[in-house]
């Protein structure tokens, strides 16, 4: 089962990075739709970018896209040969699991 774009998401970066940041650094584990993925995330020294890549536990689905930060304050989202709207969804349905 892939991840589907839908239309009736609304797309805001600035969202998304919010999200992020909530996020732990490195490799962890997380469930989406009830599908367990592993994540890696890794943000550049000066936090203006953050690369997300994951890929689903079992199964063919992965995500993988990078946020920037611009010097004038706006965020600007980069999938990697994806739709965006694919990314947003699973950046704000990922519930990350606690380390073990």
């Amino acid at each position: 089962m892939a991840i589907r774009p839908q239309a009736s998401l609304t797309l805001d970066a600035q969202v998304l990075a919010e999200r992020l940041r909530h996020w732990p650094d490195g490799h962890f584990e997380g469930l989406y739709e009830g599908r367990r993925f592993g994540v890696t995330l890794h943000r550049s020294r000066d936090a203006r970018r953050s690369w997300i890549y994951a890929e689903e536990r079992g199964g063919g689905d992965f995500v993988s896209a990078n946020l920037y930060r611009l010097s004038d304050g706006e965020t600007l989202l980069r999938p990697c040969e994806m739709p965006a709207e694919v990314v947003a969804r699973f950046i704000i349905g990922l519930k990350p699991e606690p380390p073990r």
